[in-house]
């Protein structure tokens, strides 16, 4: 225990600090002080992104998507710190810029982000905004943006690339695009939830509704049913049956029935391109699809009564 604080011990303690370069002093100072204050803006950064997303998860919890302006833009999306990443959609909805375009996409966005939001998976990772070009001017010249909508991914290191722009044009703006397009980007899956639609059978109950209660009203006097005459209107009966003679009827017909083919391909090419709601376009493309495989049939059953042993044949009408 007397060996410890021996004299000699502490001389040649006293030896070693002498022989200390005498500016070592401050540069340890310095390099504390440094510690200090790396430690000091670190812990700094941490508080700025957790109040960051904490209000974003606080607006997420009002609406889907939360609108933005200038200074919300260039706080929660283009300073760092961020370890998040945000879709944005630039868009004009006000009713003076009559983008039409605009409001059907943002009704996909915000199918999109609904889908998102009440999603299991739903996490702090990923957030949807929006800008609008009367309420962020400014970002729109930021960003040298001259068209909308255009829908951006803002990742959470670094600069937008260029696949981080969607591409409208090409592909459309569906949600299921847009979906497919952020798990691209991002990792984060989303499945679509789309609200139901009961427009088709709203129309078809009404169709029903008013065919019956027609029969309803005439149940006294439904000789019309059988009235041979009224049948043959609608029958082929204007339809020569030979291929060397045609009746003025007959033309009418073969013309109203290439009508109803052109009509329906011309709603296929319709579904097939537009960029709208994907349910609008599936009843569009079963409506084509229904004009030219019905009228098709009628018109090649047409043909196989007017030349005898034609072997094709697609719904047969005879």
């Amino acid at each position: 225990m007397g060996a410890r604080g021996s004299p000699s011990r502490r001389r040649q303690a006293g030896r070693r600090l002498r022989y200390l370069p005498t500016g070592s002093f401050p540069f340890l100072l310095l390099l504390l002080l440094l510690c200090i204050q790396l430690g000091g803006g670190q812990k700094k950064k941490e508080n700025l992104l957790a109040e960051k997303v904490e209000q974003l998860m606080e607006w997420s919890s009002r609406r889907s998507i939360f609108r933005m302006n200038g200074d919300k833009f260039r706080k929660f999306i283009k300073a760092p710190p961020r370890n998040y990443s945000m879709i944005v959609m630039f868009t004009a909805l006000q009713p003076q810029r009559q983008c039409s375009v605009c409001r059907q996409a943002n009704e996909e966005y915000q199918i999109l982000a609904n889908s998102w939001r009440y999603s299991s998976a739903f996490c702090n990772k990923l957030f949807f905004s929006m800008v609008d070009y009367d309420e962020g001017t400014d970002v729109f010249q930021q960003l040298n943006m001259n068209s909308a909508p255009t829908f951006m991914h803002f990742p959470p290191k670094g600069r937008p690339k260029r696949a981080d722009t969607f591409d409208l044009q090409r592909i459309g703006f569906a949600a299921e695009q847009l979906a497919k397009w952020i798990a691209d980007r991002t990792d984060v899956h989303i499945r679509v939830f789309r609200p139901p639609n009961y427009s088709g059978t709203i129309a078809l109950a009404l169709l029903v509704s008013l065919v019956g209660g027609l029969l309803y009203l005439r149940r006294n006097n439904l000789e019309f049913i059988y009235n041979k005459t009224g049948w043959a209107m609608v029958s082929l009966s204007y339809i020569h049956g030979s291929s060397q003679a045609q009746f003025v009827a007959e033309s009418h017909i073969i013309l109203v029935l290439n009508a109803a083919i052109t009509m329906g391909m011309v709603l296929l090419n319709e579904a097939a391109t537009s960029k709208g709601d994907v349910g609008k376009r599936r009843i569009i493309c079963l409506v084509g699809l229904g004009l030219v495989v019905f009228f098709f049939s009628f018109l090649l059953s047409i043909f196989r009564s007017k030349y005898h042993g034609y072997p094709y044949s697609d719904l047969d009408f005879e």
